[in-house]
């Protein structure tokens, strides 16, 4: 009994500090509409927040997305590792309801583990070139954020102006990493 009251204690403990950490900035200001079939196709990474999955990532970093008939995006993340071993990961987003058409979830886990709330990422489009040349895509608590285009290499005008959009919703974009598109 004492073991579960402690874990309760615990869990409780971490829930109302990440709620409290989450509390500190204010929602993100998000694209008000995303033209999903405009959406889909390649997304090259030009630069990032640094993150645990992206870690072994040293270059030619893709996204892929093509639309499903349930309304659902299917997500095919691509690197090249140091050794240059090519990593895939797969995955589907989906849209939230009730929320613009900018603001999604994304599950890299198993499928059977859905209905698990904490397998889904948030994935929240702050920035869209008109011509959906490219893409600013961050999360609420702000440790995610990538700038993306949908060319290897993006105009030093508009990355500038992609990370002043970042950082104006409060992204530490001081800690970008640029990611290498070597086209190979």
């Amino acid at each position: 009994m004492r073991f579960r009251l402690n874990t309760a204690v615990l869990v409780l403990s971490l829930v109302a500090t990440v709620a409290a950490a989450s509390a500190d900035d204010p929602p993100l200001r998000v694209v008000p509409e995303v033209n999903y079939d405009r959406y889909a196709g390649t997304w090259y990474e030009i630069a990032r927040l640094p993150n645990r999955f992206e870690k072994a990532c040293a270059r030619d970093i893709t996204a892929t997305y093509t639309r499903r008939e349930d309304g659902r995006i299917d997500v095919e993340n691509k690197c090249v590792e140091a050794d240059g071993r090519v990593k895939v990961a797969r995955g589907v987003a989906r849209p939230v309801e009730g929320q613009p058409s900018s603001v999604l979830q994304v599950r890299f886990a198993p499928a059977f583990l859905s209905f698990i709330g904490s397998v889904w990422g948030d994935y929240q489009i702050i920035a869209l070139g008109p011509e959906y040349d490219h893409a600013v895509v961050g999360t609420p608590d702000r440790k995610f954020l990538w700038v993306l285009a949908r060319t290897p290499k993006l105009d030093a005008a508009v990355y500038k102006a992609a990370l002043d959009q970042a950082r104006s919703q409060n992204f530490d974009v001081s800690k970008m990493l640029l990611v290498p598109q070597t086209g190979s």
